[in-house]
């Protein structure tokens, strides 16, 4: 049991990593950038579920946070969490939790998974919207036109990629033992 949890554990750590590399993938284009960073939360939260995911990218946002440049353009620090990406950032931990509770009730399958991954996408815009109106002081149809519907269309492309992505490593992880399909209680 204890080495089950040490297991998920490592593969929580692993994946902030993972995270942090997609993280700096970016596509540059003119009026928004596309970056590899929800990408990562979809993957992570796919392959991990609810607990270990959102533990995952917990970490991830804590190493942004004390200042290591794992954020998109290898930023870090406290003033990119309060500044205008902030929410998104934030939102990260809340979609994993989402999207990993999503599969754990449903199903690990492809179907589940794309409409979990599409539903983190959503609270991601949304947790970003958010900050984006407050710290720009816009009113929230701006936010929302700025903050939310520019990311739709390669969100979704984003979402499906992760569920592909993300149930095949599951289930070839499962299948070397490298992870169980159930997750040890924490006690």
């Amino acid at each position: 049991m204890r080495n089950e949890r040490l297991r998920w554990l490592l593969l929580s750590a692993i994946f902030a990593a993972v995270t942090a590399v997609l993280s700096q993938l970016t596509i540059p284009l003119p009026l928004i950038p596309i970056t590899g960073q929800t990408l990562a939360v979809g993957l992570t939260a796919t392959i991990l579920g609810s607990r270990y995911g959102t533990l995952a990218l917990l970490i991830y946002v804590l190493l942004g946070a004390v200042g290591l440049p794992v954020f998109s353009e290898a930023s870090g620090g406290l003033q990119v969490l309060a500044g205008k990406t902030g929410g998104y950032i934030f939102g990260f931990i809340a979609t994993a939790f989402v999207t990993g509770l999503y599969l754990e009730k449903f199903g690990f399958t492809l179907k589940h998974a794309v409409v979990a991954n599409v539903i983190g996408m959503f609270v991601t815009l949304a947790f970003g919207c958010v900050q984006l109106k407050y710290v720009l002081d816009i009113p929230w149809d701006k936010a929302i036109a700025f903050g939310a519907t520019p990311f739709l269309v390669v969100g979704v492309i984003k979402a499906v990629l992760a569920a592909l992505i993300g149930i095949k490593v599951r289930e070839r992880l499962i299948a070397s033992r490298l992870l169980r399909a159930e997750q040890p209680v924490a006690r």
